[in-house]
């Protein structure tokens, strides 16, 4: 792929970065008041929640983020592609 095609691509990775974190948190949130029954997740710093819960909370947390990441960067490649005909991540 080119220069200018690779350059074309990184404001929409960015922009899917940004879109991640904000589906993301959006479902860890609803999860984890399923899971916990509490609004909120624990912090790693909040010393009245057990060790197990707060990495619990956090590693639910990361693989939600991972899969919606990997999900609109793939989306995002996709239609980057549709559009230019390179695959952006070559």
């Amino acid at each position: 792929m080119s220069t200018g095609a690779k350059l074309a691509y990184r404001p929409i990775g960015l922009a899917a970065g940004i879109l991640a974190g904000a589906v993301s948190g959006a479902v860890f949130k609803q999860i984890w008041r399923l899971l916990a029954k509490e609004d909120d997740a624990p912090g790693a710093l909040q010393g009245e929640y057990p060790m197990r819960q707060v990495v619990l909370a956090a590693a639910i947390q990361g693989a939600i983020f991972g899969a919606a990441k990997a999900a609109i960067d793939r989306a995002g490649a996709r239609g980057f592609t549709r559009i230019t005909g390179a695959w952006p991540g070559d």
